[in-house]
């Protein structure tokens, strides 16, 4: 059984919706970053990252999202979560999730994780106020060139559509205006409506 280590609010909610949509027999295991419980000793010896997600599997284990997401796809192929039989389809569902990985998790990160980057409290306040428009520029791209509709990436619902889904889920806390963005707020809207999502939305706040 796979073990998926997750915490509220975080892109963990990607994995463990996929986990959901594949119909994988998984448990969770909840940390509680307010009391920095994802840099205990415990849990470091699992992610010496101190980050989730963490995928515990038989074979050992997996961090970083997009990696998850591509793992979880392969192991269970039934469920179609990504073109697994197109090599170049495949690469395009990776490129995003990369995107989103390298780029907008990134921004969306110096508005509370100042520090790793600069050690200036004057530095921490700039970086946020860059936040919404870093991140409305990241997500306006996204609108206009990316998401093709009604799925990232067509008519297909891939492993592209939770991690989408779970960053845009952010964009009211980051001061980007989700209005502004049609296709983005309609995927939003159209991933609420999954019965996968629920169950894993209802899993996080229990």
């Amino acid at each position: 059984m796979l073990k998926l280590y997750f915490a509220p609010g975080t892109c963990a909610l990607a994995s463990h919706i996929a986990l959901a949509e594949a119909g994988a027999d998984y448990t969770t295991v909840k940390l509680d970053f307010k009391s920095n419980q994802q840099n205990s000793p415990e849990y470091l010896k699992i992610n010496p990252k101190g980050r989730v997600p963490t995928l515990v599997t038989d074979r050992g284990v997996l961090t970083e999202t997009p990696a998850m997401l591509a793992y979880i796809a392969q192991t269970y192929p039934q469920a179609k979560l990504a073109p697994l039989d197109d090599a170049f389809e495949f690469a395009k569902v990776q490129a995003f999730n990369s995107y989103l990985c390298s780029t907008v998790h990134v921004n969306h990160a110096h508005k509370m994780r100042g520090a790793r980057w600069a050690t200036e409290e004057s530095t921490f306040a700039d970086m946020k106020r860059m936040i919404p428009k870093t991140m409305g520029a990241c997500f306006g791209l996204i609108e206009r060139d990316m998401l093709a509709g009604p799925w990232v990436m067509g008519e297909s619902y891939t492993i592209a559509d939770p991690y989408l889904y779970t960053l845009t889920t952010w964009l009211d806390g980051d001061g980007v205006d989700i209005a502004t963005l049609p296709k983005v707020k309609a995927h939003r809207e159209r991933m609420e409506q999954r019965s996968a999502v629920q169950k894993v939305l209802a899993e996080q706040k229990a």
